[in-house]
């Protein structure tokens, strides 16, 4: 992957739990709405098709999306 690439990735990943936090802030989507859309996601990846290289960048995303839910980062809230 590019530098481009990685950076414009961290920048979309910096800006999706920027807006996470927001939502949840304004109470306009609660924690379990937003652990549910992470969850979502993370199983999208684990279960996307394609050529080898292309399931070995989904399941990397599935693991970053797990560690943030992990995390809690995007919820300001006590891991599990």
């Amino acid at each position: 992957m590019t530098d481009d690439h990685t950076h414009s990735g961290m920048a979309a990943l910096t800006i999706c739990e920027a807006l996470l936090l927001a939502l949840n802030d304004a109470q306009i989507l609660p924690e379990k709405e937003i652990m549910g859309v992470l969850k979502d996601a993370a199983d999208t990846h684990e279960n996307a098709g394609g050529s080898e290289a292309d399931v070995e960048k989904h399941l990397a995303a599935a693991a970053l999306i797990r560690q943030i839910i992990a995390g809690g980062n995007s919820v300001r809230r006590v891991a599990p």
